[in-house]
């Protein structure tokens, strides 16, 4: 991407600042921005580092990165309060984890006769080995059903519960995620990522929450796939 497409890009994902407003913080005029914008002339040097200390980037990314949000697959970012809940968990390492650790989850739901859309979340587990992953191709997943805490004692396997209390997360959302899943994706995490470090948004790590998670499920015959990173 040029430096015009990326200097709108970021503008846009530092909470949809106006070219007024990015005008009015370098002391320059809207037409500039504009011009800018559209790749008909180059900002002085003074004026890309005042751009890379504003959006949180180097020279090289702004000038030769790519941080198009234009695709159609993706929604806003948002935040979002995840309300306490407690879930079971269950992880895998396999060549194909994640349809391992979902598929084993499920079967916990079906064992409770509950209903398992929009209740079964995942996120990669990356605790693995070089040996396992180069030599071996194996990747990590971790799967959980959202359950509650009397529901969870009647799994044959009595797996543990793991609690977590209200939490805010920041969200976008994929259209259709398996028509592209290895770039959609991992495109969406970089996409939260920019956007928190372009915002000063702090990403919460801690044993007491699951720090990142995808949902997947239907609404009016298209999937959708929700990625959430937790925040400070």
């Amino acid at each position: 991407m040029s430096l015009g497409q990326n200097l709108q890009c970021l503008r846009k994902m530092r909470n949809k600042m106006t070219q007024e407003a990015l005008a009015e913080q370098l002391n320059v005029s809207r037409q500039t921005v504009s011009k800018w914008e559209l790749d008909l002339v180059y900002p002085e040097m003074d004026k890309v580092i005042e751009l890379c200390d504003l959006f949180s980037c180097t020279m090289d990314e702004l000038v030769r990165g790519d941080f198009n949000l234009s695709d159609e697959a993706y929604s806003d970012i948002r935040t979002e309060t995840v309300k306490a809940f407690d879930c079971v968990r269950y992880a895998v390492f396999s060549r194909e984890p994640e349809t391992d650790a979902i598929g084993h989850v499920r079967g916990w739901a079906e064992e409770l006769k509950i209903p398992y859309a929009e209740k079964i979340i995942g996120w990669d587990f990356p605790f693995l080995s070089q040996e396992q992953v180069n030599v071996f191709h194996m990747h990590g997943y971790e799967a959980a059903l959202i359950v509650d805490r009397d529901e969870a004692v009647k799994i044959g396997e009595k797996p543990e519960v793991f609690h977590q209390e209200d939490q805010d997360y920041i969200v976008i959302t994929i259209r259709d995620p398996m028509t592209a899943p290895f770039r959609t994706i991992p495109n969406a995490y970089k996409t939260l990522m920019m956007h928190m470090k372009i915002n000063g948004i702090q990403h919460r790590q801690d044993d007491k929450i699951i720090e990142c998670f995808e949902k997947e499920y239907e609404k009016d015959g298209v999937w959708y796939m929700d990625v959430y990173i937790a925040v400070e």
